[in-house]
């Protein structure tokens, strides 16, 4: 008997109509459930509070129940060593249980559910049987079984799993919680105190691991989680667009989604500046100056402090007035709690003077003398409140004070290159630059803590410079973070290289690294093809493996002058069409304006994924900047002038990096138009 069987062809028929009548049974469970939640009264509360509390619970138990027509309830099962029922189980998106409270479908994140995604015929975990179904349209089209416990069996490959990873899709990324593989299934699972580092090449499904085990955490650590928060930060508006249906259709739908840039936006980001300033402003030295910068505001005690009580008055001198700035300044906390310490520090010297002076104050004195006119008005000609906004502008605008804040951290070449040439008027008028957001916020976290969550899954860690690394560390200091990237798909200028060092900028240099290099989504021939670049762009990282069958097509297609690339688009786009699935056009951002007339003018309706076009319509058909296409997919992709793709970077392993991004978008077929000659990578 073959690892992965059908039942026997005279009882298939029987076990199918079994399989078809379960789903039913647990569908009717599922709206009793459903129903039952609908029908609770949030006004049970005891106050206003509580009530809205109580509603918010059950809409979002409301919505995880809801049922999706266009999959089914369960895509597995396992069966025991035992003949007993109760050691048959269903995994499915969420736990289904019967009117007794017995469970009909097991929850995927169930600890019981770890056997289906890791028993193996070496470790067969207590599974006898795993049985998958072929689902089409919301029903159960097919059954395969694999026996785990048959000797001399080796392990084989499943056609029913194969087909749904290859399965043409449109639309924003689904969940793939009946295809998850032993290796995705540990970094899932993993505990959430562990900080987990996946780097992942194209098509090892790093993204859909990262958002699952927001889901796994969200359900085996609901009541922290709940109260800490999750959030996941995507490179661009697309991406999360993409992604956005996976945790919601897996029944959580409190999770916040988010930009690196948007997570930072204190300001509109309106100035372009030039690559060396951008990459200067990111490294990690800034955080040292931006911390001189803000501290220089404290002045030093030249005066002493004279509070008047009564008839008398209370002299602290200035030395000991230092002494006090000193001790607080170098206790490690946030700018403003200690501005707000100060005053309460200062009133407790002035008490201890009135104590030897035979008084006997209690701590309303205290608390009256740290509020006094004349404190409050030394206190904050010594310690004045910050905006970060200013000291951020007064940096770039002053020589001396940034000289000041820079000194032996930044050479004086660097400092020149930071200042700017005509400085506005007022912080008001300033133009901050997108790398001047990560700065603004690294001041904001310097004035007052920002509050951490639960956790955060952060995607395409490996673009974002050290400050910007930073901000998002400062959002999972008191939790933990899951990380995914490729170095090999590095195309910023500040792009890292050694994950060791990115996760110490996140704050995490203790933290476990997984690396995905089995591809399930992208095909060997396009995977292989992409992999040429590596040698020039990543030296001595390993070319991904694809594990799929089917081998994919690539057709590198050479067009005779650039006025014909639009009729072979149109003709790419037309055969693509003939086949299931999204299809994606990803061509320079220069040329997106051309193509999208010509596939208008030739009838094609299609999408657009720039920032001025984008809209909230479904098309089959997209047109893809080459900067934006970073962590999408499609079944189909025409490429359009890759050697204009790589070109358009700063440099050439920049370039070279974005090439390989935009040609590892596709799951089922590649087409390259190209006028131009091929980068020399490609031609081997």
């Amino acid at each position: 008997m073959p690892a992965f069987d059908t039942p026997r062809a005279d009882s298939y028929a029987d076990e199918l109509a079994h399989e078809r009548a379960y789903l039913t049974a647990a569908r009717a469970d599922l709206a009793r459930m459903r129903a039952s939640a609908e029908a609770l009264d949030a006004s049970r509360g005891s106050d206003a509070d509580s009530a809205a509390v109580l509603a918010d619970v059950l809409a979002r138990r409301v919505a995880a129940l809801q049922d999706d027509p266009h999959t089914t309830l369960f895509f597995g099962r396992i069966d025991g060593d035992s003949e007993a029922a109760e050691s048959r189980h269903y995994i499915g998106r969420r736990h289904v249980s019967s009117p007794s409270g017995d469970p009909v479908v097991l929850d995927w994140r169930a600890p019981m559910s770890t056997a289906f995604y890791r028993a193996s015929h070496t470790e067969p975990m207590g599974v006898a049987l795993r049985r998958r179904f072929g689902v089409d349209r919301g029903q159960i089209t097919a059954i395969e079984d694999e026996h785990l416990t048959d000797q001399g069996e080796s392990e084989a490959s499943s056609e029913i799993l194969a087909s749904e990873i290859e399965r043409p899709r449109t639309g924003p990324m689904r969940d793939i919680v009946s295809t998850i593989q032993p290796e995705q299934d540990e970094i899932v699972r993993a505990d959430l105190a562990t900080s987990v580092c996946v780097q992942g090449a194209p098509g090892t499904g790093k993204t859909a691991v990262g958002l699952h085990r927001a889901a796994w955490l969200l359900y085996t650590h609901r009541d922290r989680l709940d109260r800490t928060g999750v959030l996941v930060v995507g490179p661009n508006r697309a991406f999360l667009e993409h992604i956005n249906a996976v945790l919601p259709a897996l029944g959580e739908v409190r999770v916040e989604h988010t930009t690196a840039a948007d997570l930072v936006a204190h300001a509109p980001a309106k100035a372009t500046e030039p690559t060396e300033v951008a990459v200067l402003k990111g490294d990690p030295r800034m955080a040292t100056v931006l911390h001189n910068a803000l501290w220089a505001q404290v002045a030093r005690a030249d005066e002493a402090l004279v509070i008047p009580r009564g008839v008398r008055k209370w002299r602290i001198p200035s030395y000991e007035v230092q002494e006090i700035v000193d001790e607080l300044t170098s206790r490690g906390v946030r700018y403003d709690a200690a501005r707000a310490m100060l005053p309460m520090r200062l009133a407790h010297a002035v008490l201890l003077r009135m104590e030897r002076a035979g008084d006997s104050p209690d701590d309303r004195v205290q608390e009256a003398v740290a509020k006094s006119p004349a404190m409050r008005k030394y206190a904050a000609a010594l310690w004045p409140a910050a905006d970060p906004r200013q000291v951020l502008f007064d940096l770039w605008s002053s020589a001396d004070r940034l000289a000041e804040a820079a000194d032996g951290v930044l050479s004086e070449q660097e400092q020149a290159i930071l200042l700017w040439d005509k400085a506005p008027r007022g912080k008001g008028s300033a133009k901050w630059s997108p790398a001047d957001l990560a700065l603004l916020d690294e001041l904001g976290d310097l004035v007052e803590r920002t509050p951490s969550l639960g956790h955060v899954v952060l995607d395409e860690a490996q673009d974002l410079s050290p400050m910007q690394l930073r901000a998002v560390g400062r959002r999972c200091s008191t939790g933990s973070v899951t990380v995914l990237g490729d170095v090999a798909q590095g195309t910023t200028p500040w792009a890292t290289d050694s994950w060791q060092e990115a996760m110490s900028h996140l704050g995490k240099p203790e933290h476990h690294l997984e690396v995905l290099d089995r591809g399930f989504r992208v095909p060997a021939s396009v995977i292989e093809f992409a992999a040429r670049l590596l040698p020039s762009m990543a030296p001595g990282l390993g070319a991904p493996t694809s594990v799929r069958s089917n081998r994919g097509v690539l057709d590198v297609r050479p067009v005779d002058g650039a006025s014909k690339i639009a009729t072979e688009l149109l003709q790419s786009v037309s055969a693509a069409m003939e086949s299931e699935g999204s299809i994606g056009v990803i061509a320079p951002n220069a040329q997106i304006e051309k193509l999208s007339k010509a596939l208008q003018a030739g009838g094609i309706d299609h999408g657009r994924l720039d920032a001025d076009h984008g809209d909230d319509a479904d098309h089959r058909v997209q047109l893809v900047p080459a900067t934006v296409a970073k962590g999408l997919e499609f079944d189909q992709v025409v490429v359009v002038e890759p050697a204009a793709i790589a070109a358009a970077e700063p440099d050439e392993r920049t370039g070279l990096r974005r090439l390989y991004v935009v040609l590892t978008r596709a799951v089922s077929a590649l087409t390259v138009l190209h006028s131009e000659p091929l980068p020399g990578e490609l031609c081997g």
